[in-house]
């Protein structure tokens, strides 16, 4: 049977949900979910200045190649469409269906990192095992970029990191399509743009590199700041940008099966709140800032309210602008006209 080769890392996972690394599920079942919950005024701008980003409520095949196209991007060359191939058995993973036209259309290779916490995706046979089963390997070229070892990119500035650490083939690629599945996240508060790129394009290393900023390469990915690895996070995420060029990345974010859980979780809770849309923007400060907005302004939020406030997942946002990685203010432009 296919799950019984993931049965013994998935206990393993289970057991590190236990000890701590994903407990969003104790954090939030005080909250019904009925209700709307906090308040936090919008960073919505008519400023022609700010950075656009891009909303379509059709989430769809369709809408998302149209809210790409609105973006006015094309690849210069070999094009990498990060994802999160999702965590067995049920995870809320974007799925191939909905994304197999964006990938194909920029003729991109789907690309991953191995995990650092055990689970279904820490060693490479397993890891592409998931990507097949969950239906990424029929629609693209798959690419574990870690699996040939990991290279350093440098990082300028940095008060936690002085460097980042990805998969050794991130250096095949010239373009980036960030594509993520906004929802909640255990220990980020939420995942969208920064943490799909911050954890997701590191190595292994690099993973406890980030979350223990910078403290170690090696060992648990527990560490006792919040603060501090929220801002490796960001501080990874600029890293990149810096080192790839801003015009040669975009970023899309799907707020669709808006769970408290990330893609981590292979079990995650049932969501609070309707599908909202697709967003997309060039800078990823902005476009995981409107998705924080949407939420708030959303019905039955109040798990995932929790779920950002308890883990103070604004401070992401707040120093990706301090470091310059983005502007928190954005101009919200239709791609449904």
């Amino acid at each position: 049977m296919k799950f019984r080769k993931y049965l013994i890392p998935v206990l393993a996972f289970g057991l590190l949900i236990t000890l701590g690394a994903c407990t969003q599920k104790k954090d939030s079942a005080s909250d019904s979910g009925s209700e709307t919950a906090g308040s936090t005024q919008s960073h919505e701008t008519d400023d022609t200045d700010a950075p656009a980003v891009y909303f379509t409520s059709d989430i769809s095949a369709g809408g998302l190649v149209r809210i790409y196209e609105k973006l006015g991007w094309e690849p210069a060359g070999k094009t990498a469409v990060k994802i999160s191939t999702g965590e067995p058995p049920a995870s809320n993973y974007l799925r191939p269906d909905l994304i197999k036209d964006l990938v194909q259309k920029v003729n991109g290779t789907i690309v991953e990192c191995n995990t650092a916490y055990g689970g279904s995706r820490s060693a490479s046979a397993m890891h592409r095992q998931v990507a097949e089963d969950h239906g990424f390997t029929a629609i693209a070229d798959f690419d574990l970029m870690d699996e040939e070892g990991e290279t350093e990119w440098p990082l300028t500035g940095g008060r936690r990191l002085d460097r980042i650490i990805v998969g050794s083939h991130a250096d095949n690629y010239t373009d980036w399509i960030i594509l993520s599945h906004f929802k909640g996240h255990a220990m980020a508060g939420f995942g969208g743009a920064i943490k799909n790129v911050g954890i997701g394009i590191s190595s292994a290393s690099g993973k406890v590199y980030v979350h223990s900023a910078g403290t170690r390469t090696s060992g648990s990915i527990m560490h006792n700041s919040q603060e501090e690895w929220l801002e490796a996070l960001a501080e990874m995420v600029k890293g990149f940008s810096d080192h790839v060029g801003g015009e040669h990345i975009i970023y899309i974010n799907v707020m669709n099966r808006l769970s408290v859980d990330c893609d981590c979780d292979g079990n995650p809770a049932e969501p609070d709140i309707h599908d909202i849309g697709i967003l997309a923007s060039y800078d990823p400060v902005a476009l995981d800032q409107a998705c924080v907005d949407l939420v708030y302004q959303a019905e039955g939020n109040a798990s995932l309210v929790n779920r950002i406030e308890n883990r103070k997942g604004i401070h992401t946002l707040e120093y990706g602008e301090e470091i310059g990685l983005g502007s928190r203010a954005y101009r919200l432009v239709s791609a449904d006209d």
